[in-house]
Protein backbone atom coordinates (compact mmCIF):
# COMPACT_ATOMS: atom_id res chain seq x y z
CA UNK A 1 0.00 0.00 0.00
CA UNK A 2 1.92 2.78 -1.33
CA UNK A 3 -0.08 5.87 -1.42
CA UNK A 4 0.87 9.00 -0.02
CA UNK A 5 -1.51 9.91 2.44
CA UNK A 6 0.60 12.98 3.52
CA UNK A 7 0.05 14.72 0.30
CA UNK A 8 -3.55 14.05 1.09
CA UNK A 9 -3.83 15.54 4.45
CA UNK A 10 -2.13 18.26 2.91
CA UNK A 11 -4.84 18.57 0.91
CA UNK A 12 -7.39 18.14 3.46
CA UNK A 13 -5.07 20.67 5.71
CA UNK A 14 -6.10 18.26 8.10
CA UNK A 15 -3.15 16.38 10.23
CA UNK A 16 -4.68 12.75 11.34
CA UNK A 17 -3.27 11.39 14.82
CA UNK A 18 -4.38 7.74 13.63
CA UNK A 19 -3.75 7.54 10.28
CA UNK A 20 -4.96 4.05 9.40
CA UNK A 21 -8.36 5.86 10.00
CA UNK A 22 -7.55 7.69 6.75
CA UNK A 23 -6.03 4.41 4.76
CA UNK A 24 -9.65 2.67 6.12
CA UNK A 25 -11.82 5.17 4.55
CA UNK A 26 -9.88 4.88 0.79
CA UNK A 27 -10.14 1.72 0.77
CA UNK A 28 -13.17 -0.50 -0.86
CA UNK A 29 -14.28 -3.88 -0.97
CA UNK A 30 -12.43 -4.87 -3.80
CA UNK A 31 -8.77 -4.13 -2.79
CA UNK A 32 -8.62 -6.54 -0.12
CA UNK A 33 -9.89 -9.60 -2.35
CA UNK A 34 -6.45 -9.08 -4.29
CA UNK A 35 -4.89 -8.18 -1.13
CA UNK A 36 -5.54 -10.23 1.20
CA UNK A 37 -1.95 -9.21 3.38
CA UNK A 38 -4.07 -6.11 3.95
CA UNK A 39 -4.59 -6.04 8.14
CA UNK A 40 -6.85 -2.66 7.59
CA UNK A 41 -10.64 -3.22 6.91
CA UNK A 42 -12.51 -1.83 3.84
CA UNK A 43 -14.31 1.69 4.27
CA UNK A 44 -18.14 0.46 4.90
CA UNK A 45 -18.31 0.58 8.63
CA UNK A 46 -17.07 4.30 8.25
CA UNK A 47 -19.15 5.37 4.99
CA UNK A 48 -22.29 4.51 7.54
CA UNK A 49 -20.68 6.91 9.61
CA UNK A 50 -20.21 9.33 7.71
CA UNK A 51 -23.08 9.77 5.91
CA UNK A 52 -25.32 9.91 9.31
CA UNK A 53 -22.94 12.71 10.33
CA UNK A 54 -23.26 14.93 7.21
CA UNK A 55 -26.70 14.41 7.39
CA UNK A 56 -26.79 15.59 11.07
CA UNK A 57 -24.62 18.78 10.16
CA UNK A 58 -26.00 19.73 7.24
CA UNK A 59 -29.68 19.86 8.68
CA UNK A 60 -28.65 21.37 11.85
CA UNK A 61 -26.75 24.23 9.80
CA UNK A 62 -29.99 24.93 7.36
CA UNK A 63 -32.07 24.79 10.82
CA UNK A 64 -30.14 27.12 12.28
CA UNK A 65 -29.66 29.71 9.50
CA UNK A 66 -32.74 30.03 7.87
CA UNK A 67 -36.24 30.10 9.01
CA UNK A 68 -37.81 28.56 5.79
CA UNK A 69 -40.32 25.37 5.82
CA UNK A 70 -39.91 22.20 6.76
CA UNK A 71 -40.37 21.03 3.35
CA UNK A 72 -38.12 23.92 1.93
CA UNK A 73 -35.43 22.55 3.92
CA UNK A 74 -35.66 19.46 3.64
CA UNK A 75 -35.34 20.37 -0.80
CA UNK A 76 -32.41 22.14 0.08
CA UNK A 77 -30.71 19.63 2.01
CA UNK A 78 -31.63 17.01 -0.72
CA UNK A 79 -29.85 19.57 -3.13
CA UNK A 80 -26.14 19.30 -0.97
CA UNK A 81 -26.35 15.40 0.01
CA UNK A 82 -26.63 13.45 -2.37
CA UNK A 83 -24.01 11.31 -4.75
CA UNK A 84 -23.78 13.33 -7.06
CA UNK A 85 -22.39 16.49 -5.02
CA UNK A 86 -20.95 14.19 -2.62
CA UNK A 87 -18.77 12.85 -5.88
CA UNK A 88 -18.49 15.74 -7.38
CA UNK A 89 -16.54 17.58 -3.40
CA UNK A 90 -13.98 14.09 -3.55
CA UNK A 91 -13.09 14.44 -6.79
CA UNK A 92 -12.34 18.53 -6.36
CA UNK A 93 -9.99 17.38 -3.14
CA UNK A 94 -8.24 14.28 -5.56
CA UNK A 95 -9.75 11.72 -3.23
CA UNK A 96 -10.26 9.66 -6.49
CA UNK A 97 -6.32 9.36 -7.00
CA UNK A 98 -5.84 7.77 -3.46
CA UNK A 99 -8.56 4.97 -3.26
CA UNK A 100 -7.84 1.71 -3.01
CA UNK A 101 -9.61 -0.43 -5.67
CA UNK A 102 -8.89 -3.78 -7.18
CA UNK A 103 -8.01 -3.62 -10.87
CA UNK A 104 -11.18 -5.17 -11.84
CA UNK A 105 -13.23 -2.73 -10.32
CA UNK A 106 -11.17 0.12 -11.20
CA UNK A 107 -11.25 -0.37 -15.29
CA UNK A 108 -14.76 -2.18 -15.61
CA UNK A 109 -16.68 0.41 -13.74
CA UNK A 110 -19.46 2.64 -15.25
CA UNK A 111 -19.35 6.06 -14.54
CA UNK A 112 -22.02 6.12 -12.47
CA UNK A 113 -20.42 3.19 -10.24
CA UNK A 114 -17.74 5.48 -10.32
CA UNK A 115 -19.41 8.47 -8.94
CA UNK A 116 -21.05 5.82 -5.98
CA UNK A 117 -17.48 4.85 -5.04
CA UNK A 118 -16.13 8.34 -5.13
CA UNK A 119 -19.29 9.36 -2.84
CA UNK A 120 -19.21 6.19 -0.66
CA UNK A 121 -15.15 7.44 0.05
CA UNK A 122 -16.15 10.99 1.03
CA UNK A 123 -18.76 9.85 3.41
CA UNK A 124 -15.99 7.25 5.06
CA UNK A 125 -13.59 9.95 5.34
CA UNK A 126 -16.04 12.37 6.90
CA UNK A 127 -16.58 9.43 9.41
CA UNK A 128 -13.00 9.22 9.76
CA UNK A 129 -12.25 12.68 10.25
CA UNK A 130 -14.53 12.57 13.11
CA UNK A 131 -13.34 9.73 14.68
CA UNK A 132 -9.82 11.30 14.80
CA UNK A 133 -10.19 15.15 14.80
CA UNK A 134 -14.10 15.24 16.65
CA UNK A 135 -17.25 17.42 15.88
CA UNK A 136 -15.91 20.51 15.80
CA UNK A 137 -13.25 20.06 13.11
CA UNK A 138 -15.51 17.91 11.04
CA UNK A 139 -18.32 20.68 10.83
CA UNK A 140 -15.56 22.84 9.90
CA UNK A 141 -14.78 20.70 6.89
CA UNK A 142 -18.17 20.00 5.76
CA UNK A 143 -18.63 23.64 5.96
CA UNK A 144 -15.79 24.28 3.52
CA UNK A 145 -16.43 21.32 1.26
CA UNK A 146 -20.26 20.97 1.32
CA UNK A 147 -22.43 23.93 2.23
CA UNK A 148 -20.00 26.12 0.58
CA UNK A 149 -22.36 25.07 -2.24
CA UNK A 150 -25.23 26.54 -0.85
CA UNK A 151 -25.78 29.52 -2.15
CA UNK A 152 -25.10 28.51 -5.61
CA UNK A 153 -27.87 25.99 -5.39
CA UNK A 154 -29.88 28.70 -3.83
CA UNK A 155 -29.44 31.21 -6.61
CA UNK A 156 -29.85 29.07 -9.18
CA UNK A 157 -32.73 27.23 -7.83
CA UNK A 158 -31.17 24.09 -8.25
CA UNK A 159 -32.76 22.67 -5.35
CA UNK A 160 -36.45 22.75 -6.89
CA UNK A 161 -38.40 19.47 -7.15
CA UNK A 162 -37.96 18.02 -10.83
CA UNK A 163 -40.76 15.70 -9.55
CA UNK A 164 -43.47 18.52 -8.72
CA UNK A 165 -42.33 20.40 -11.67
CA UNK A 166 -42.98 17.27 -14.15
CA UNK A 167 -45.85 16.44 -12.69
CA UNK A 168 -47.77 19.79 -13.04
CA UNK A 169 -46.53 19.59 -16.73
CA UNK A 170 -48.11 16.38 -17.43
CA UNK A 171 -51.12 16.89 -15.24
CA UNK A 172 -52.10 20.32 -17.31
CA UNK A 173 -51.34 19.12 -20.35
CA UNK A 174 -52.56 15.10 -20.38
CA UNK A 175 -54.39 14.98 -16.98
CA UNK A 176 -52.64 11.97 -16.05
CA UNK A 177 -50.57 11.54 -12.44
CA UNK A 178 -47.33 9.94 -12.99
CA UNK A 179 -46.28 7.45 -10.75
CA UNK A 180 -43.25 5.33 -9.51
CA UNK A 181 -42.33 2.35 -9.38
CA UNK A 182 -38.96 0.15 -8.22
CA UNK A 183 -37.70 -1.87 -10.89
CA UNK A 184 -34.39 -3.16 -9.27
CA UNK A 185 -33.06 -2.96 -5.46
CA UNK A 186 -28.97 -4.63 -5.57
CA UNK A 187 -26.07 -3.76 -3.07
CA UNK A 188 -25.91 -4.56 0.70
CA UNK A 189 -28.47 -3.42 2.92
CA UNK A 190 -25.65 0.03 4.10
CA UNK A 191 -25.24 0.75 0.45
CA UNK A 192 -28.25 -0.08 -1.47
CA UNK A 193 -28.67 0.86 -5.18
CA UNK A 194 -32.29 1.56 -6.35
CA UNK A 195 -33.48 1.61 -10.04
CA UNK A 196 -36.88 3.55 -10.38
CA UNK A 197 -39.63 3.54 -13.27
CA UNK A 198 -41.60 6.91 -14.23
CA UNK A 199 -44.91 5.99 -15.32
CA UNK A 200 -47.40 7.50 -17.24
CA UNK A 201 -50.67 4.95 -17.38
CA UNK A 202 -48.68 1.56 -17.94
CA UNK A 203 -45.76 3.13 -19.81
CA UNK A 204 -42.55 3.69 -18.54
CA UNK A 205 -41.31 6.61 -19.80
CA UNK A 206 -38.02 7.79 -17.94
CA UNK A 207 -35.90 5.13 -15.51
CA UNK A 208 -33.49 6.56 -12.42
CA UNK A 209 -31.01 5.38 -10.28
CA UNK A 210 -29.71 6.71 -6.75
CA UNK A 211 -28.84 5.26 -3.22
CA UNK A 212 -32.52 6.32 -2.28
CA UNK A 213 -35.74 5.87 -3.84
CA UNK A 214 -35.71 9.68 -3.19
CA UNK A 215 -33.28 10.23 -5.34
CA UNK A 216 -33.92 7.47 -7.78
CA UNK A 217 -37.32 9.41 -8.53
CA UNK A 218 -35.98 12.80 -8.69
CA UNK A 219 -33.28 11.31 -11.48
CA UNK A 220 -36.25 9.52 -13.82
CA UNK A 221 -37.87 13.52 -13.68
CA UNK A 222 -35.28 14.86 -14.14
CA UNK A 223 -34.63 12.86 -17.47
CA UNK A 224 -38.37 13.17 -18.13
CA UNK A 225 -38.23 16.65 -18.00
CA UNK A 226 -35.62 16.77 -20.79
CA UNK A 227 -37.81 14.92 -23.31
CA UNK A 228 -40.93 16.07 -21.90
CA UNK A 229 -42.36 17.35 -25.22
CA UNK A 230 -41.40 14.08 -27.08
CA UNK A 231 -43.45 12.60 -24.41
CA UNK A 232 -46.00 14.78 -24.95
CA UNK A 233 -46.00 14.37 -28.83
CA UNK A 234 -46.51 10.37 -27.96
CA UNK A 235 -49.58 10.74 -25.94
Amino acid sequence: MTKDLEKLEKRLKIKFKNRDLLQQALIHRSYLNEHPEVKISHNERLEFLGDAIIEFIVTEFLYKNYQASEGTLTSWRASLVNMKILAQVAKKINLDKYLYLSRGEFFSSSDKAKMTILADAFEALIGAIYLDQGLKKTKEFIKKTIIARLNFILKHKLYEDAKSKFQELIQAKLKITPTYQVIQEKGPDHAKEFVVGLFLREKIIAQGRGRSKQEAEIEAAQKALKKYKKIISNF
